[in-house]
């Protein structure tokens, strides 16, 4: 069936919003994309896709027919987050999945004209949904790149990383729905991931081979190909001093139009229950981490925008120690992202 005219919506409305973030990639490896609200931008939209492209790095999605997105939210340690995955089936997600170094072509769909000329190489990490790639146009680096092709990067053998780390190329991630184009420079090791564009590759991670974390509820049989970020209600991505109520309220329609229909049920429950004074005693839910999740989730916005009353805090106190389990502190090491 076509792709909804409600995703293609989404998809134009967030990309012209400054404050909405972007990634494609994989669990362990992936290209982030941001802009400052006065950042110079190009932004292009079509009937099927969008790209926003600033000095610092570019994102350019195009849904296919059998993208669907899903919107959701995650628990974090004293917050929460929310995104939208852009999802493919299974069976239509898959990228080439190299593992070693390997030279593609010159890259005819940069996003910028004067790069379609440099040259892609893939880095080789054997990701299903994502070919991680470098790209560059110093032929000295290139010609000491291709030597090195057909080894593994994490090879200790192979200075090709070493070299990477030095010469700051482009970091282009690809998936069958879109790319992330990173222009900034490669923070050392020690150094902490700049503002706006960049890439996160964490080998241990990687090595699990997972598409996802566990804490995405993404249906069986789908696979993210990318996400967004929409602003978040409070004030500093993740504290708790201020409320964002439009930025709340718009992402819940989001859910509305997008989310599982038994999260957004389990949501609706709680906030019932706790406006109507009702113990927490009431609710029974099954052994399922996501419906845990949701409950804890409902039970944060109603405090974060501002309720305050002995119901809430024995919910509060049966349902949400402010703790997260291993899952969820492995999903935050994985994106490194504050929503």
């Amino acid at each position: 069936m076509p792709i909804s005219s409600a995703a293609i919506d989404l998809l134009h409305e967030q990309i012209a919003d400054a404050d909405t973030h972007w990634s494609l990639g994989t669990f362990g490896g992936i290209a982030e994309f941001s802009r400052g609200r006065d950042e110079e931008v190009r932004l292009t939209q079509s009937a099927t896709g969008a790209a926003a492209v600033t000095t610092r790095g570019g994102i350019a999605i195009e849904l296919s027919e059998s993208c669907r997105p899903f919107a959701f939210e995650c628990i974090t340690r004293s917050s929460w987050s929310q995104r939208v995955a852009f999802c493919l089936p299974a069976g239509d997600c898959a990228m080439n999945r190299r593992t070693v170094l390997t030279e593609l072509d010159a890259d005819r769909e940069a996003l910028q004209p004067e790069y379609c000329g440099s040259i892609l190489f893939d880095l080789g990490l054997g990701a299903l949904q994502a070919d991680l790639c470098v790209r560059i146009d110093d032929h000295d680096t290139v010609a000491q790149l291709r030597r090195h092709c057909g080894q593994s990067v994490f090879d200790p053998a192979n200075p090709a990383m070493s070299l990477l780390l030095q010469t700051n190329p482009h970091r282009v991630f690809i998936s069958r729905i879109g790319r992330i184009e990173v222009y900034q420079r490669i923070p050392p090791a020690s150094g902490k991931s700049p503002d706006g564009p960049h890439t996160h590759v964490l080998p241990k991670l990687l090595k699990t081979g997972r598409t996802h974390a566990a804490t995405e509820p993404i249906p069986e049989g789908w696979i993210p190909c990318a996400h967004l970020y929409p602003g978040h209600p409070t004030s500093d991505l993740g504290g708790m001093e201020s409320f964002d109520t439009a930025r709340h309220n718009s992402f819940q329609r989001i859910i509305e139009s997008f989310g599982l229909a038994d999260g957004v049920a389990i949501k609706r429950r709680v906030a019932d229950a706790v406006e109507t004074e009702h113990p927490p005693s009431i609710l029974a839910i099954a052994h399922d981490r996501h419906a845990r999740t949701n409950v804890r989730i409902a039970l944060r916005q109603l405090k974060a925008a501002g309720m305050a009353s002995p119901i809430l805090n024995a919910w509060l106190a049966a349902f949400d120690h402010g703790a997260v389990d291993a899952d969820e502190e492995e999903e935050e090491t994985a994106f490194q992202h504050p929503r």
